[in-house]
């Protein structure tokens, strides 16, 4: 066991390595997304409206989430990731010219087709190169070091995006300057080696792979119980966490308000700074979190995923809770934990698909995992925006975590 431990422990940081981490730094310098229901509400935009576009964009990538895995999977990975880059420079350019309501739902069209394209070739990528390599067993470790750097590239552009509201004072530029990264990014994929771009079981010319044959491996796959159970708990946190994160925002400005400095400073220009501040540090926490998630995932016997669900939600409750009575700072700690959660989970979740699904339909039933997530946050999404219009945002903190964490445990307690 020791050694096992010891050889989890060890990565082997050669060029492919460092490639994977730029790749989630690059993608991760999204600089809209720290502002990014700020910029909505500037527009005149209502809780409600936001809430429909954020599931609209959801919608559209559950529609193609499955199809774009099967298509990964049967025409390479490296090309799907291409043209998700290109659909993601689209729709920023789309943000930025944007002023109305039927704009802003096009470029969230645009933001979901990209993303269905994106979400799971490049996980397939990593662990079928620790395949290729032997180096099966690092799985959680490998994923959870790769993954720290994206959320290194969150706390960057948190910074980034910051000083670009402060110089400029609209939050507007910062979508055209989102375009930069995703163009490196786009260049990146193509300096990937070729055998990255389809199953290693594929690389074998007398093994070439059809739709058909992918769509049959895919539905035998995931029927399994072990799969489905999986699929279902990795997505609902992720679905919890991708629909209520930018919601925060508004609790960020009433902080920023009271902080005693830049008085002399017009308010948007300060929010800017502040704002971003306190992002860097989540997102510098949520990076040593998915580092130290292969460490829990061996010393721990206790069922994780569960746990860790209901940890979550239990956060959300509190962040809620405080979030009512106006206690912004304790709200924003509780925030926060919800963040490290995820961010432990991910790269265990992620290692336990990996083992259970062959690696030629990796990034299909990858794609089938965020299929039920996107359906998640569509739902999730619209009450949010509804009940915070009626009720406030604590209170739909509040309602929606409760929700969630009543149906968790009457769930187990009927299995």
């Amino acid at each position: 066991m020791k050694n096992n431990i010891h050889k989890m422990d060890i990565l082997i940081k050669n060029r492919q390595y460092f490639k994977f981490c730029i790749y989630g730094f690059l993608k991760n310098l999204r600089f809209f997304d720290a502002f990014f229901i700020l910029f909505l509400i500037e527009k005149g935009l209502s809780f409600t409206q936001i809430g429909i576009l954020y599931a609209v964009r959801e919608i559209f990538t559950s529609i193609f989430e499955i199809p774009s895995g099967i298509i990964a999977d049967t025409f390479g990975r490296k090309n799907s990731l291409i043209g998700s880059f290109f659909i993601f420079i689209v729709s920023f350019y789309v943000f930025y010219i944007s002023n109305d309501f039927w704009f802003f739902l096009i470029a969230f069209i645009l933001y979901g087709i990209g993303d269905a394209f994106r979400s799971g070739p490049h996980k397939g990528m990593i662990m079928d190169y620790l395949k290729l390599n032997d180096w099966g067993e690092q799985k959680i470790n490998y994923y959870g070091h790769t993954r720290s750097w994206s959320q290194k590239g969150s706390a960057i552009s948190s910074l980034l995006a910051g000083l670009i509201v402060f110089y400029s004072g609209t939050y507007q530029n910062i979508f055209l300057y989102s375009i930069i990264p995703y163009l490196l990014n786009l260049l990146l994929i193509l300096s990937y080696p070729k055998e990255l771009n389809h199953s290693f079981k594929q690389i074998n010319p007398k093994s070439k792979r059809g739709i058909g044959l992918t769509i049959k491996s895919f539905l035998k796959i995931i029927k399994q119980p072990s799969v489905i159970t999986i699929i279902n708990t990795s997505a609902i946190h992720s679905a919890y966490l991708r629909a209520i994160k930018d919601y925060i925002q508004p609790l960020m400005v009433n902080i920023a308000l009271i902080i005693p400095i830049m008085l002399n400073i017009e308010a948007e220009k300060k929010n800017g700074i502040i704002i971003g501040v306190i992002y860097f540090f989540i997102y510098l926490i949520t990076s040593r979190a998915s580092k130290f998630s292969s460490k829990i995932a061996i010393k721990t016997k206790a069922n994780i995923s569960n746990i860790t669900l209901l940890l979550g939600f239990i956060f959300g409750i509190i962040c809620g809770v405080f979030f009512i009575l106006d206690l912004w700072i304790i709200s924003m700690i509780a925030f926060i934990g919800i963040y490290i959660v995820e961010n432990i989970r991910k790269p265990i979740l992620i290692g336990l698909i990996a083992d259970n699904v062959p690696s030629e339909i990796l990034t299909s039933v990858i794609s089938a995992q965020s299929l039920l997530r996107t359906i998640l946050t569509v739902i999730l999404a619209l009450t949010f925006g509804i009940i915070a219009d009626n009720f406030g945002i604590g209170v739909s903190f509040m309602v929606i975590s409760i929700f969630l964490t009543l149906s968790t445990i009457l769930i187990k307690v009927n299995k």
